[in-house]
This record gives C-alpha cells, sequence and structure tokens, in this order.
C-alpha cells in the first residue's frame, strides 16, 4: 500500500503535538472498534462474529440469556478462547439493540 508507506516515511518530519493529533484523528476512528469482533458482508449475512471463526455474536449473547455458562460455550465451541468471550461480551453491552434484534430476527427463522 504505497500511500501507508508514504505516511510511515513521513512520520518522523512530524513535531511531537502533530503526531499526538493524527493519534487522536486514529483512536476516534477506531473508537467504534472491537478487537475480536469482526464483520463482513459475505460471512454470516453480516452478523458480528467472533474473528477467526463464523460463531456470530448473537448467538453467543443468546446462548448466555438462556443460561449457559462460559465454560459450557468454550466446551462446545474449542476454537473459542476465553478473551474471544469477553470481547462479544462487550460488544453485545455496546450494541444491545442490534444483538437484540438479531437474536429476534434468527429466532423467528
Amino acid at each position: 500500500m504505497s500511500s501507508l508507506t508514504d505516511f510511515q516515511n513521513m512520520l518522523p518530519a512530524f513535531s511531537r503535538g502533530e503526531k499526538t493529533q493524527i493519534l487522536k484523528w486514529v483512536v476516534r476512528e477506531l473508537d467504534d472498534d472491537f478487537p475480536g469482533v469482526d464483520s463482513r458482508p459475505g460471512v454470516c449475512g453480516g452478523d458480528p462474529c467472533v474473528v477467526r471463526t463464523r460463531i456470530p455474536i448473537w448467538l453467543l449473547e443468546n446462548a448466555r440469556r438462556r443460561g449457559t455458562s462460559e465454560q459450557e460455550l468454550l466446551t462446545a465451541y474449542p476454537q473459542l478462547r476465553a478473551e474471544d468471550l469477553v470481547n462479544a461480551w462487550a460488544y453485545a453491552r455496546s450494541h444491545a439493540a442490534e444483538i437484540a434484534a438479531q437474536i429476534r430476527e434468527n429466532e423467528e427463522a
């Protein structure tokens, strides 16, 4: 990616204050980003999933609401790590209305 290389080459020329401003812009841009959660149009209908898997966040949250423990989820989905569940719960909290709608849609199907 040429523009990324260009930026990397320009970075040393920026002052400390300018670098701080750039960092603020990047953080603001990533504010709604959740590590470990990915959403792509061609994967699970675009629903947010745990990275490296096709396990939708709504599915995990629905299981948790129905009383499934984290240990049971980790056993049922051996590709999951405890860290994945932490990220899933954070995403579900932050996007509660979206996740609730996805749960409803999938229960009706």
